[in-house]
């Protein structure tokens, strides 16, 4: 294969998440991919990106360009597929925009954070007939996949109730509350955020569609009014730089060379700042939530999530005709020091068991093989499927394109929804370009 004949890809958007794609790109399979571009308002997340490329990577540099220069970037560079990796609020700008220039794009999830932004997006694809996909990494762990393949063989009936709880611990989840995921205009909140994963997740294994969701939330553990109420002193508005003492929610920008260089001294271009106190002001997301989400094939769901539990991990009970599956996972504890934004989303996976009940018959454990990586070993196979000249066989259909990207963040969105009116919201209602299909495979 030619260089003119390697697949061309920009990205959009410089943070902590782009060595997902980077990576193999430059790397596993250079022989077939070309990395052409990168895009950002800050001008020294690029330098720190194209550093590392030849630095870390023995790559060469790629040309850099600013947020108003995208279409330019485009039109230079020629990218068969734009790499968006940007704040969330702007993930529909950029896959429209790209679109409408000849490109296909991969978003990171969530795939954008409300209603509107959706509906546009679906809008595009039927306009110029390009491509999504959205980088649902969890299908492709062991553990989840596991379940999906239990299910299919039909082991607990069919399934009539799903019952699902996530806990972010003091560290992970305090995370969220450093960073810009704590306003809810540029992030959608947790609930579409983080919980598009849980909620991809649920509709994969059960194959539905959702259509009602009802749910209650609100800030309770993190901001300035629940420390002082608690008599914690909020003495500062971020962490580097402070005497944080003996602080556990402290983060020190300066302690690690990837936070240095790609956040604390980049703050000049953009003024963002990293390491914001999780106790201060302008929180605008929940960091409690539960949600009951009923779909077009009549199952329902009940979903929370929590983010300052003394531990990391995730149950899922899926109860059926024939029977009651369950499944767990326990991560990282609140024990270990702050993590950087790599090691965050790695998800560091400590145990996993899948156990399934069945009716009149004994219980028994369903054995699941580890696998290495980010994300419980998901990263490497996406990677894989995505950038891959013949990617492997999917039996489990663990690939995700804009419809399933839609149906997940429209949970979240309609939860937010709720959250303000204390009334169920209606999916279709929100985003009608969702389609009336029952079961998610349908969905064009």
């Amino acid at each position: 294969m030619t260089d003119n004949e390697k697949k061309r890809y920009a990205i959009v958007g410089t943070g902590g998440r782009i060595p997902m794609f980077v990576d193999p790109i430059v790397g596993l399979h250079k022989d077939h991919c070309e990395l052409v571009g990168f895009c950002d308002v800050n001008p020294g997340r690029m330098a720190y990106h194209n550093r590392r490329l030849v630095e870390e990577l023995g790559y060469h540099e790629v040309p850099e360009f600013a947020a108003a220069d995208f279409d330019q970037m485009i039109e230079r560079t020629r990218p068969d597929c734009i790499i968006v990796t940007t704040v969330d609020a702007f993930h529909h700008k950029y896959i429209i925009r790209a679109m409408e220039l000849g490109c296909d794009a991969i978003t990171e999830k969530p795939m954008t954070i409300d209603a509107d932004k959706c509906c546009a997006i679906l809008e595009t694809i039927e306009r110029t007939g390009r491509k999504l996909r959205v980088t649902f990494n969890y299908r492709w762990g062991p553990g989840p996949t596991m379940v999906r393949k239990v299910l299919s063989e039909g082991v607990v009936g069919e399934v009539i109730h799903v019952n699902m709880d996530y806990m972010l611990d003091t560290n992970h989840g305090a995370d969220y509350f450093r960073r810009w995921h704590r306003e809810k205009d540029k992030s959608g909140g947790l609930m579409v955020h983080k919980s598009t994963h849980h909620f991809d997740l649920v509709n994969w294994w059960i194959d539905a569609v959702p259509q009602t969701v009802f749910g209650m939330g609100r800030l309770a553990f993190y901001g300035r009014e629940n420390a002082e109420r608690r008599g914690i002193d909020v003495k500062y508005d971020r962490y580097t730089n402070e005497d944080s003492g003996d602080d556990p929610f402290a983060m020190n920008l300066l302690k690690d060379d990837t936070t240095r260089q790609l956040y604390y001294e980049t703050e000049q271009y953009d003024g963002y700042v990293r390491d914001r106190n999780v106790f201060g002001d302008n929180i605008t997301i929940e960091d409690t939530m539960s949600v009951l989400v009923r779909y077009r094939t009549g199952v329902t769901l009940n979903y929370s999530l929590n983010t300052y539990m003394p531990y990391e991990g995730w149950r899922v009970a899926i109860n059926g005709t024939k029977g009651r599956l369950e499944y767990e996972e326990i991560h990282q504890t609140s024990a270990i020091p702050a993590l950087t934004d790599q090691e965050a989303d790695a998800d560091i996976l400590k145990t996993m068991r899948l156990m399934i009940y069945p009716l009149f018959a004994e219980s028994y454990e369903v054995p699941i093989k580890r696998a290495t990586g980010g994300h419980g070993g998901g990263d490497p196979k996406i990677q894989e499927q995505i950038f891959a000249p013949i990617p492997p066989d999917d039996p489990w259909g663990r690939s995700a394109g804009h419809a399933q990207g839609a149906a997940s963040i429209l949970i979240g969105a309609a939860a937010n929804v709720s959250f303000q009116t204390g009334q169920p919201v209606q999916i279709d209602q929100l985003c009608p370009k969702l389609g009336d299909a029952r079961q998610l495979s349908e969905l064009a």
